[in-house]
Parts: C-alpha cells; sequence; structure tokens
C-alpha cells in the first residue's frame, strides 16, 4: 500500500509536490480558470473562446499558450484555425474542486451539496 502512495506523488516529500504548485500558479488567475471551465464539454477555438470570455482573442490567446506550455490545454489545427480542449479531466476535476471550496468559504449549505441537478450544473 505505501508503494502505491510513492507511485503517485501524494507523500509530502513526493517530487511532485513542486510541480502541483506550478500547476496551481498556472490556474491563480481568472482567465484561465474561466478557460478550464470552458474547455470542460468540447474543444473550441480561441475565437470561440474569446466571445464566451468577453476578452480579446489576443488575450485569451496568450492565457492558452501558458496552460499549452503547462499541458492543461491541447489543440488540434483543422485547416487554419486551431482548436483547443483540456489535457486531460484532472484539469477540470482541480478546478472544480476549487469551485466546491470557494462555495464551502461562503457558509451555510454549499450549493454543491443540494445533489445531482446542482452538481452537474
Amino acid at each position: 500500500m505505501d508503494a502505491d502512495k510513492q507511485v503517485c506523488g501524494r507523500d509530502p516529500d513526493s517530487q511532485y509536490v513542486e510541480l502541483a504548485v506550478e500547476v496551481f500558479a498556472m490556474l491563480a488567475d481568472a482567465t484561465r480558470v474561466r478557460i478550464v471551465l470552458a474547455l470542460r464539454d468540447e474543444e473550441l477555438s480561441v475565437n470561440h473562446l474569446a466571445d464566451i470570455l468577453d476578452k480579446t482573442p489576443a488575450s485569451v490567446s496568450q492565457h492558452l499558450a501558458k496552460l499549452r506550455l503547462a499541458r492543461i490545454v491541447a489543440t488540434r489545427q483543422q485547416g487554419t484555425r486551431v482548436f483547443y480542449r483540456l489535457g486531460n479531466e484532472h484539469a477540470s476535476q482541480l478546478v472544480t474542486d476549487a469551485i466546491f471550496q470557494a462555495e464551502h468559504s461562503l457558509g451555510g449549505l454549499p450549493r454543491h451539496h443540494h445533489g445531482d441537478s446542482a452538481v452537474a450544473s
């Protein structure tokens, strides 16, 4: 059992702790969190993301470049258009958990504890 913990890197002295901190730092930006949320269920172009986030395509592109370097998002090119998607399910889960933690900070019963319909939205 201890060997399993070593493999996945969840020990306090794990070599992955610093990398995890870098992931948190990369997501310590509201626009990047919104990008991850927008990409939860589908891949999108820079222009579509810019429309959703009410940001300029240039600004969104800069954020996507950072997320891509961190391997949080991946790309697919179709002709001259580039589509972005989440690199894996962990970024989405990390942002979801952070949102749920934020709901707890408001006090009372968080929305995600109101049943399955609240979690899905």
